[in-house]
């Protein structure tokens, strides 16, 4: 087997290979960077989160005799049921991390 010589590299060579070796410094660098930005604010998030989660026993919500569940809703942090007693509408919110009641709304209809 013959090996090859390695040449000097020209001025002009040894040029553009300190350019691109300062280049991909500069870009390891602003990888680095990057990455270090995410697991900071993922860091962040998870440190800054409402506490930890609230932990809820069973919880038994008393219906007026006769009532029925006629539809169910989440929207952002309260739980909607709609209910029907004895012909009347009402509308019951619950907040749904403590499953608290949050407010009551009853139609009726008029005589």
């Amino acid at each position: 087997m013959t090996d090859t010589a390695v040449t000097e590299p020209t001025p002009d060579q040894a040029a553009l290979i300190a350019r691109v070796r300062r280049m991909m410094l500069i870009a390891g660098l602003t990888s680095a960077l990057a990455v270090a930005v995410v697991l900071i604010a993922i860091g962040y998030r998870l440190y800054r989160s409402e506490g930890s989660p609230v932990s809820v026993s069973d919880v038994t919500a008393a219906l007026p005799k006769g009532a029925r569940i006629v539809a169910t809703g989440v929207t952002g942090d309260r739980l909607v049921l709609t209910l029907d007693i004895g012909g009347a509408t009402e509308i019951r919110t619950f907040d749904a991390k403590t499953l608290k009641p949050a407010g009551r709304l009853s139609f009726v209809n008029e005589p």
